[in-house]
């Protein structure tokens, strides 16, 4: 009987196992996944090259390069490890840490080798190909070597995308490269993003042609120079220096801006109109770009060099998403969680008041608390209202407000 009991346990196990496995299965194939498509189908449909790819395929506008045999590249690199290894004084030096290296012969290596590579592919990074020319795109053969001067004993580089502020980039650079005597170039500073007028179109900040040997004191100014602009709450924008190799002399005539150009009408310029007119007598050889935003200068500029309002532009935040209020959140704070439901001006409001009962009109702002966050908090307080007492004291979330400039809690 024991054995016939323990069998008919086992097949109701068995039973059970199996209804339950069915009725798994069963809600498995109810749950209806990829309802929604993902980031990758999207970017399909997005993408207008699938259909022709060779029409949007990139073209190299720029010098042809030298291909060079990465096997033998590979054996030179090999060997000059070799002969560095096999120097006792060195490998000491490298073993020890007091070796020291020629970084300008470093950086020159790399600028012959190397270098174009990654400025192309920084570029496109950047966008910068793709807001100039579209679908082409060149490596920079020439490196460019470019300077504002900051003050009688600093100046600020221009490297690729590095910032810049504007009350820097005030006057005109200084700029360097390479270039054999009888050589003619083209240097033009635009700007994708800081057209006022028009969107699809460029700001043109310098322009200089006919630039003899590399020496730009030689070239023809085609438009004058003229600082970054970028008004308040546009962010940072691109300044894209772009020199171009001549085949001969150009006539520029049709460019050429009356001096100086404060128009910023006149100013509105297009890279891809600019080269599909002349590209048969340019070649783009050099590229080299920073970023520029916003700073106290530009008030002063727009209202007594460009002779117009300053503008300011804000940016419209969609409002966060907020689940629907429970009566009973699982691990949330009260306090913080029914403050997610108020409105933010009660809020503020509770907030000012508690400033203004601190403050007096006739005396000086009372100083902070140098240690806030070692500060002792009462034991007799819950834990909430010990979390909000060290919010307040730090000046963190909606307490904020309750500190003004530089007298601000040091946390």
């Amino acid at each position: 009987m024991l054995g016939v009991v323990g069998g008919a346990r086992t097949l109701l196990n068995r039973t059970h196992c199996l209804l339950y496995q069915a009725t798994r299965s069963k809600w498995w194939k109810k749950i209806k996944t990829d309802v929604h498509p993902s980031l990758e189908e999207r970017l399909q449909e997005l993408d207008v090259t699938k259909d022709d790819p060779e029409l949007y395929a990139p073209v190299n506008i720029g010098f042809p390069t030298v291909k060079t045999d990465r096997k033998e590249q590979l054996g030179q690199r090999l060997q000059h490890i070799r002969v560095l290894r096999e120097n006792p004084l060195i490998e000491k030096k490298s073993r020890i840490g007091t070796r020291k290296y020629r970084l300008l012969s470093v950086q020159a290596v790399w600028e012959t080798f190397t270098g174009p590579h990654h400025i192309r592919t920084l570029a496109e990074h950047y966008g910068i190909f793709r807001d100039l020319y579209g679908n082409a795109y060149f490596i920079p053969s020439v490196i460019l070597k470019i300077f504002y001067d900051f003050d009688e004993e600093t100046v600020t580089p221009v490297y690729r995308g590095n910032t810049v502020k504007p009350r820097e980039a005030a006057k005109e650079p200084m700029v360097e490269f390479q270039s054999q005597p009888d050589d003619l170039w083209t240097l033009i500073l635009t700007n994708p993003d800081g057209n006022l007028l028009e969107n699809e179109t460029e700001c043109l900040h310098w322009f200089i042609g006919n630039i003899k040997g590399g020496d730009i004191t030689t070239g023809e100014v085609i438009c004058d120079y003229l600082q970054p602009f970028p008004p308040r709450g546009t962010g940072y924008h691109r300044l894209v220096f772009v020199l171009y190799k001549q085949d001969g002399y150009m006539d520029y005539s049709t460019y050429k801006k009356q001096q100086p150009c404060l128009s910023l009408k006149e100013r509105t310029f297009s890279t891809l109109s600019f080269y599909r007119e002349l590209q048969d007598n340019i070649t783009p050889a050099g590229l080299s770009w920073f970023q520029s935003d916003w700073d106290s200068s530009l008030t002063d500029f727009f209202h007594h060099t460009l002779k117009m309002r300053e503008p300011v532009y804000e940016y419209d935040f969609p409002k966060p998403y907020l689940a629907p209020q429970k009566y009973f959140p699982l691990r949330r704070q009260f306090n913080t969680y029914l403050d997610l439901h108020r409105d933010p001006k009660e809020i503020n409001k509770e907030i000012l008041l508690q400033r203004l009962k601190n403050l007096n009109p006739l005396e000086p702002e009372p100083p902070v608390l140098p240690f806030p966050g070692a500060q002792s908090i009462p034991k007799d307080l819950t834990t909430w209202e010990r979390r909000d007492l060290k919010r307040k004291r730090l000046g963190v979330g909606k307490y904020r407000n309750l500190f003004r400039g530089s007298n601000r809690p040091n946390i």
